[in-house]
């Protein structure tokens, strides 16, 4: 007769095994296990072994490391009323795993509704040039608001990153204008800039030039007054030590050179006869020595 025993026994030592098996969970530092006995939370087990009472504990698995979510492009109005498209990134880290599981039934669903009606509640609140210009103080904003809704979840929204905000085709073409002005005036502003340096450069040349040239001038002349002031300084020295006789010789000299050219005319210094008479008596009176 074929017996069931063994394999009842084998039966049963499967599901022993299957239940060990699934009451045994090793959770990493990163997670946590919120347990529900019999429907109640009893609270949050790990890291480490935990154990499960087979069919009476369930157990839902929280991760603590900071996460981060995308919003898709919304399109929102500024408080002047123009419509403008953002899209950011968020994010957040679960504080209490306990609230995140008992507080929120979707916190996905829910984050991305939060983040969506925040988002346009502040840019409604901001004129359009400011939202242009003001990104960080919008993430801030958008931090800060996030994080009063999601704390009551036991999450803490860590930062906020707008990735890019989109204007009006119009205010988009005027900002293209308003860039094309600028650097046109930049462009401007700079040429000028170089035309007065340019100036400038070539003035301080010029002067510095006409410093110089001076300045060459004066020593030329300098030297030049210094040479002549020299110059007479020698023939004086020079003359203090030539006598009477010498300076009539010297004319004598010359008064034969005067008869040697072609002149008719001649005209003597007052001097000349004074030196001539005074040679005429010192030739008589070597004569009358020597008689």
């Amino acid at each position: 007769m074929f017996s069931l025993v063994p394999i009842l026994t084998a039966l049963i030592a499967i599901l022993v095994i299957i239940l060990l098996a699934s009451s045994i969970r090793v959770v990493p530092e990163y997670q946590r296990l919120i347990v529900f006995r019999l429907g109640r939370c009893v609270g949050e087990r790990g890291p480490g072994l935990v154990m499960l009472i087979p069919i009476i504990d369930r157990a839902v698995m929280v991760d603590l490391r900071e996460q981060v979510r995308e919003i898709p492009t919304q399109t929102s109005i500024t408080k002047d009323n123009a419509p403008i498209a953002i899209d950011f990134l968020w994010f957040y880290k679960v504080m209490e795993p306990t609230k995140t599981v008992l507080q929120v039934g979707n916190f996905e669903l829910a984050a991305q509704g939060i983040a969506t009606t925040t988002l346009r509640s502040v840019i409604g609140s901001i004129m359009l040039d400011s939202v242009l210009s003001e990104r960080e103080q919008i993430n801030n904003a958008l931090r800060t608001r996030l994080d009063e809704v999601t704390e009551r979840w036991g999450v803490k929204v860590t930062n906020v990153e707008i990735r890019e905000i989109v204007p009006p085709r119009e205010v988009q073409e005027s900002m293209n204008r308003q860039l094309s002005a600028e650097r046109n005036r930049r462009a401007v502003v700079t040429e000028s800039l170089g035309t007065r340096e340019a100036a400038i450069n070539v003035a301080d040349g010029q002067k510095q030039s006409a410093i110089l040239q001076a300045e060459g001038t004066r020593k030329a002349q300098v030297l030049n007054a210094e040479g002549y002031a020299q110059a007479l300084e020698n023939i004086y020295n020079a003359a203090k030590g030539i006598d009477s006789k010498t300076i009539t010789l010297k004319y004598f000299d010359t008064l034969k050179d005067l008869g040697a050219s072609q002149s008719t005319k001649y005209i003597f210094p007052m001097e000349f006869t004074s030196l001539l008479k005074d040679f005429v008596q010192g030739r008589e009176a070597s004569d009358s020595k020597n008689k």
